[in-house]
């Protein structure tokens, strides 16, 4: 099945061109099955590249998927155009009182604020709340991973004296986790952040488990199974040429940037970087569709009522 998208939404175009399958919202409607539910409350400046990050990767799935786009309520986007916003997003106080399945929270470039020096953070925290009755699981992505875990488990987060920038050789720390089914024993992932979270910080009474890390990179993957959560630290989102479209915009603007590490062939920046994360990126979106999908109430209306147990789920019928 393909994912379900607004009909004129410009990350379709891209999609279609990979051979992602997308429905038309007619098609949808027209089959009788209840898709998955899948929420994405979009924090980066460029919400249309993000789009595409994330529908490529939620689409990816033989099950049929309806994305559906969120924004903060207060917060106006500056890099986006108003009429994008106005014809794709609803802000979160426009869904609080809908359901959803699965729910993807992005980053945002402002990890170097404090938490709660964001003008968005009341609201954010009370949507932190709001995925334990409302959503069946919750993927969180570098800065929203590190809110979410400050916010759930009180862990802190820290300056780091340079960037980590680059693509970073990972370790699979529980190959039996079904997050992490059919990975390799190590693999790369992009990095792109100014803090860090510890392993020592994390409390040892939560239930929480640590999945990847990297020698360099440190924590990368953490799952919170009593909220319902997953806390990815890194972007292995990001498109084959995301890190080199960081590196030029900060260099262009004057900033002290250094070179991402194992990323451009040579160390040429203007060589085309390849991409080595693309298949497990898929993977990893795969396997937490699935889980989501083994786990999720047949009855949309009653996610948040109990703890999950997996189980196989029909497909839903209207």
């Amino acid at each position: 099945m393909p994912i379900k998208i607004p009909d004129d939404l410009p990350a379709r175009a891209t999609l279609e061109q990979e051979g992602v399958m997308v429905m038309t919202e007619e098609l949808a409607d027209r089959q009788d099955i209840r898709p998955l539910r899948i929420g994405m409350l979009n924090l980066m400046p460029n919400k249309i590249r993000t789009e595409a990050q994330f529908a490529r990767l939620v689409g990816a799935t033989p099950l049929q998927v309806e994305l559906s786009l969120v924004r903060m309520t207060n917060h106006k986007p500056k890099n986006t155009s108003a009429e994008h916003i106005l014809a794709f997003y609803r802000t979160w106080e426009e869904v609080a009182h809908e359901k959803f399945d699965g729910l993807i929270i992005t980053g945002a470039p402002i990890e170097l604020l404090e938490f709660e020096e964001v003008n968005y953070w009341d609201e954010l925290t009370r949507i932190f709340e709001w995925t334990q009755t409302n959503v069946h699981s919750t993927f969180a992505i570098c800065w929203g991973a590190q809110a979410a875990l400050h916010h759930f488990h009180d862990v802190p987060k820290y300056p780091l004296p340079r960037k980590a920038f680059g693509v970073f050789r990972h370790k699979n720390l529980n190959p039996a986790s079904p997050y992490l089914r059919g990975f390799s024993d190590d693999f790369s992932i992009p990095v792109s952040r100014w803090t860090e979270v510890l392993r020592k910080d994390l409390p040892d009474d939560r239930g929480l488990e640590v999945l990847m890390e990297s020698d360099e990179a440190g924590l990368c993957f953490v799952a919170d199974p009593t909220r319902r959560m997953l806390y990815m630290f890194n972007h292995i989102e990001y498109d084959s040429r995301s890190l080199a479209e960081e590196y030029w915009r900060d260099t262009e603007a004057g900033k002290d940037i250094q070179l991402p590490t194992n990323y451009f062939p040579g160390d040429d920046p203007h060589a085309e970087p390849e991409n080595r994360w693309r298949s497990h990126a898929h993977l990893l979106f795969g396997n937490w569709i699935n889980e989501v999908y083994q786990t999720t109430p047949f009855d949309i209306a009653r996610i948040g009522e109990a703890p999950a147990v997996r189980q196989p789920q029909p497909v839903a019928a209207k």
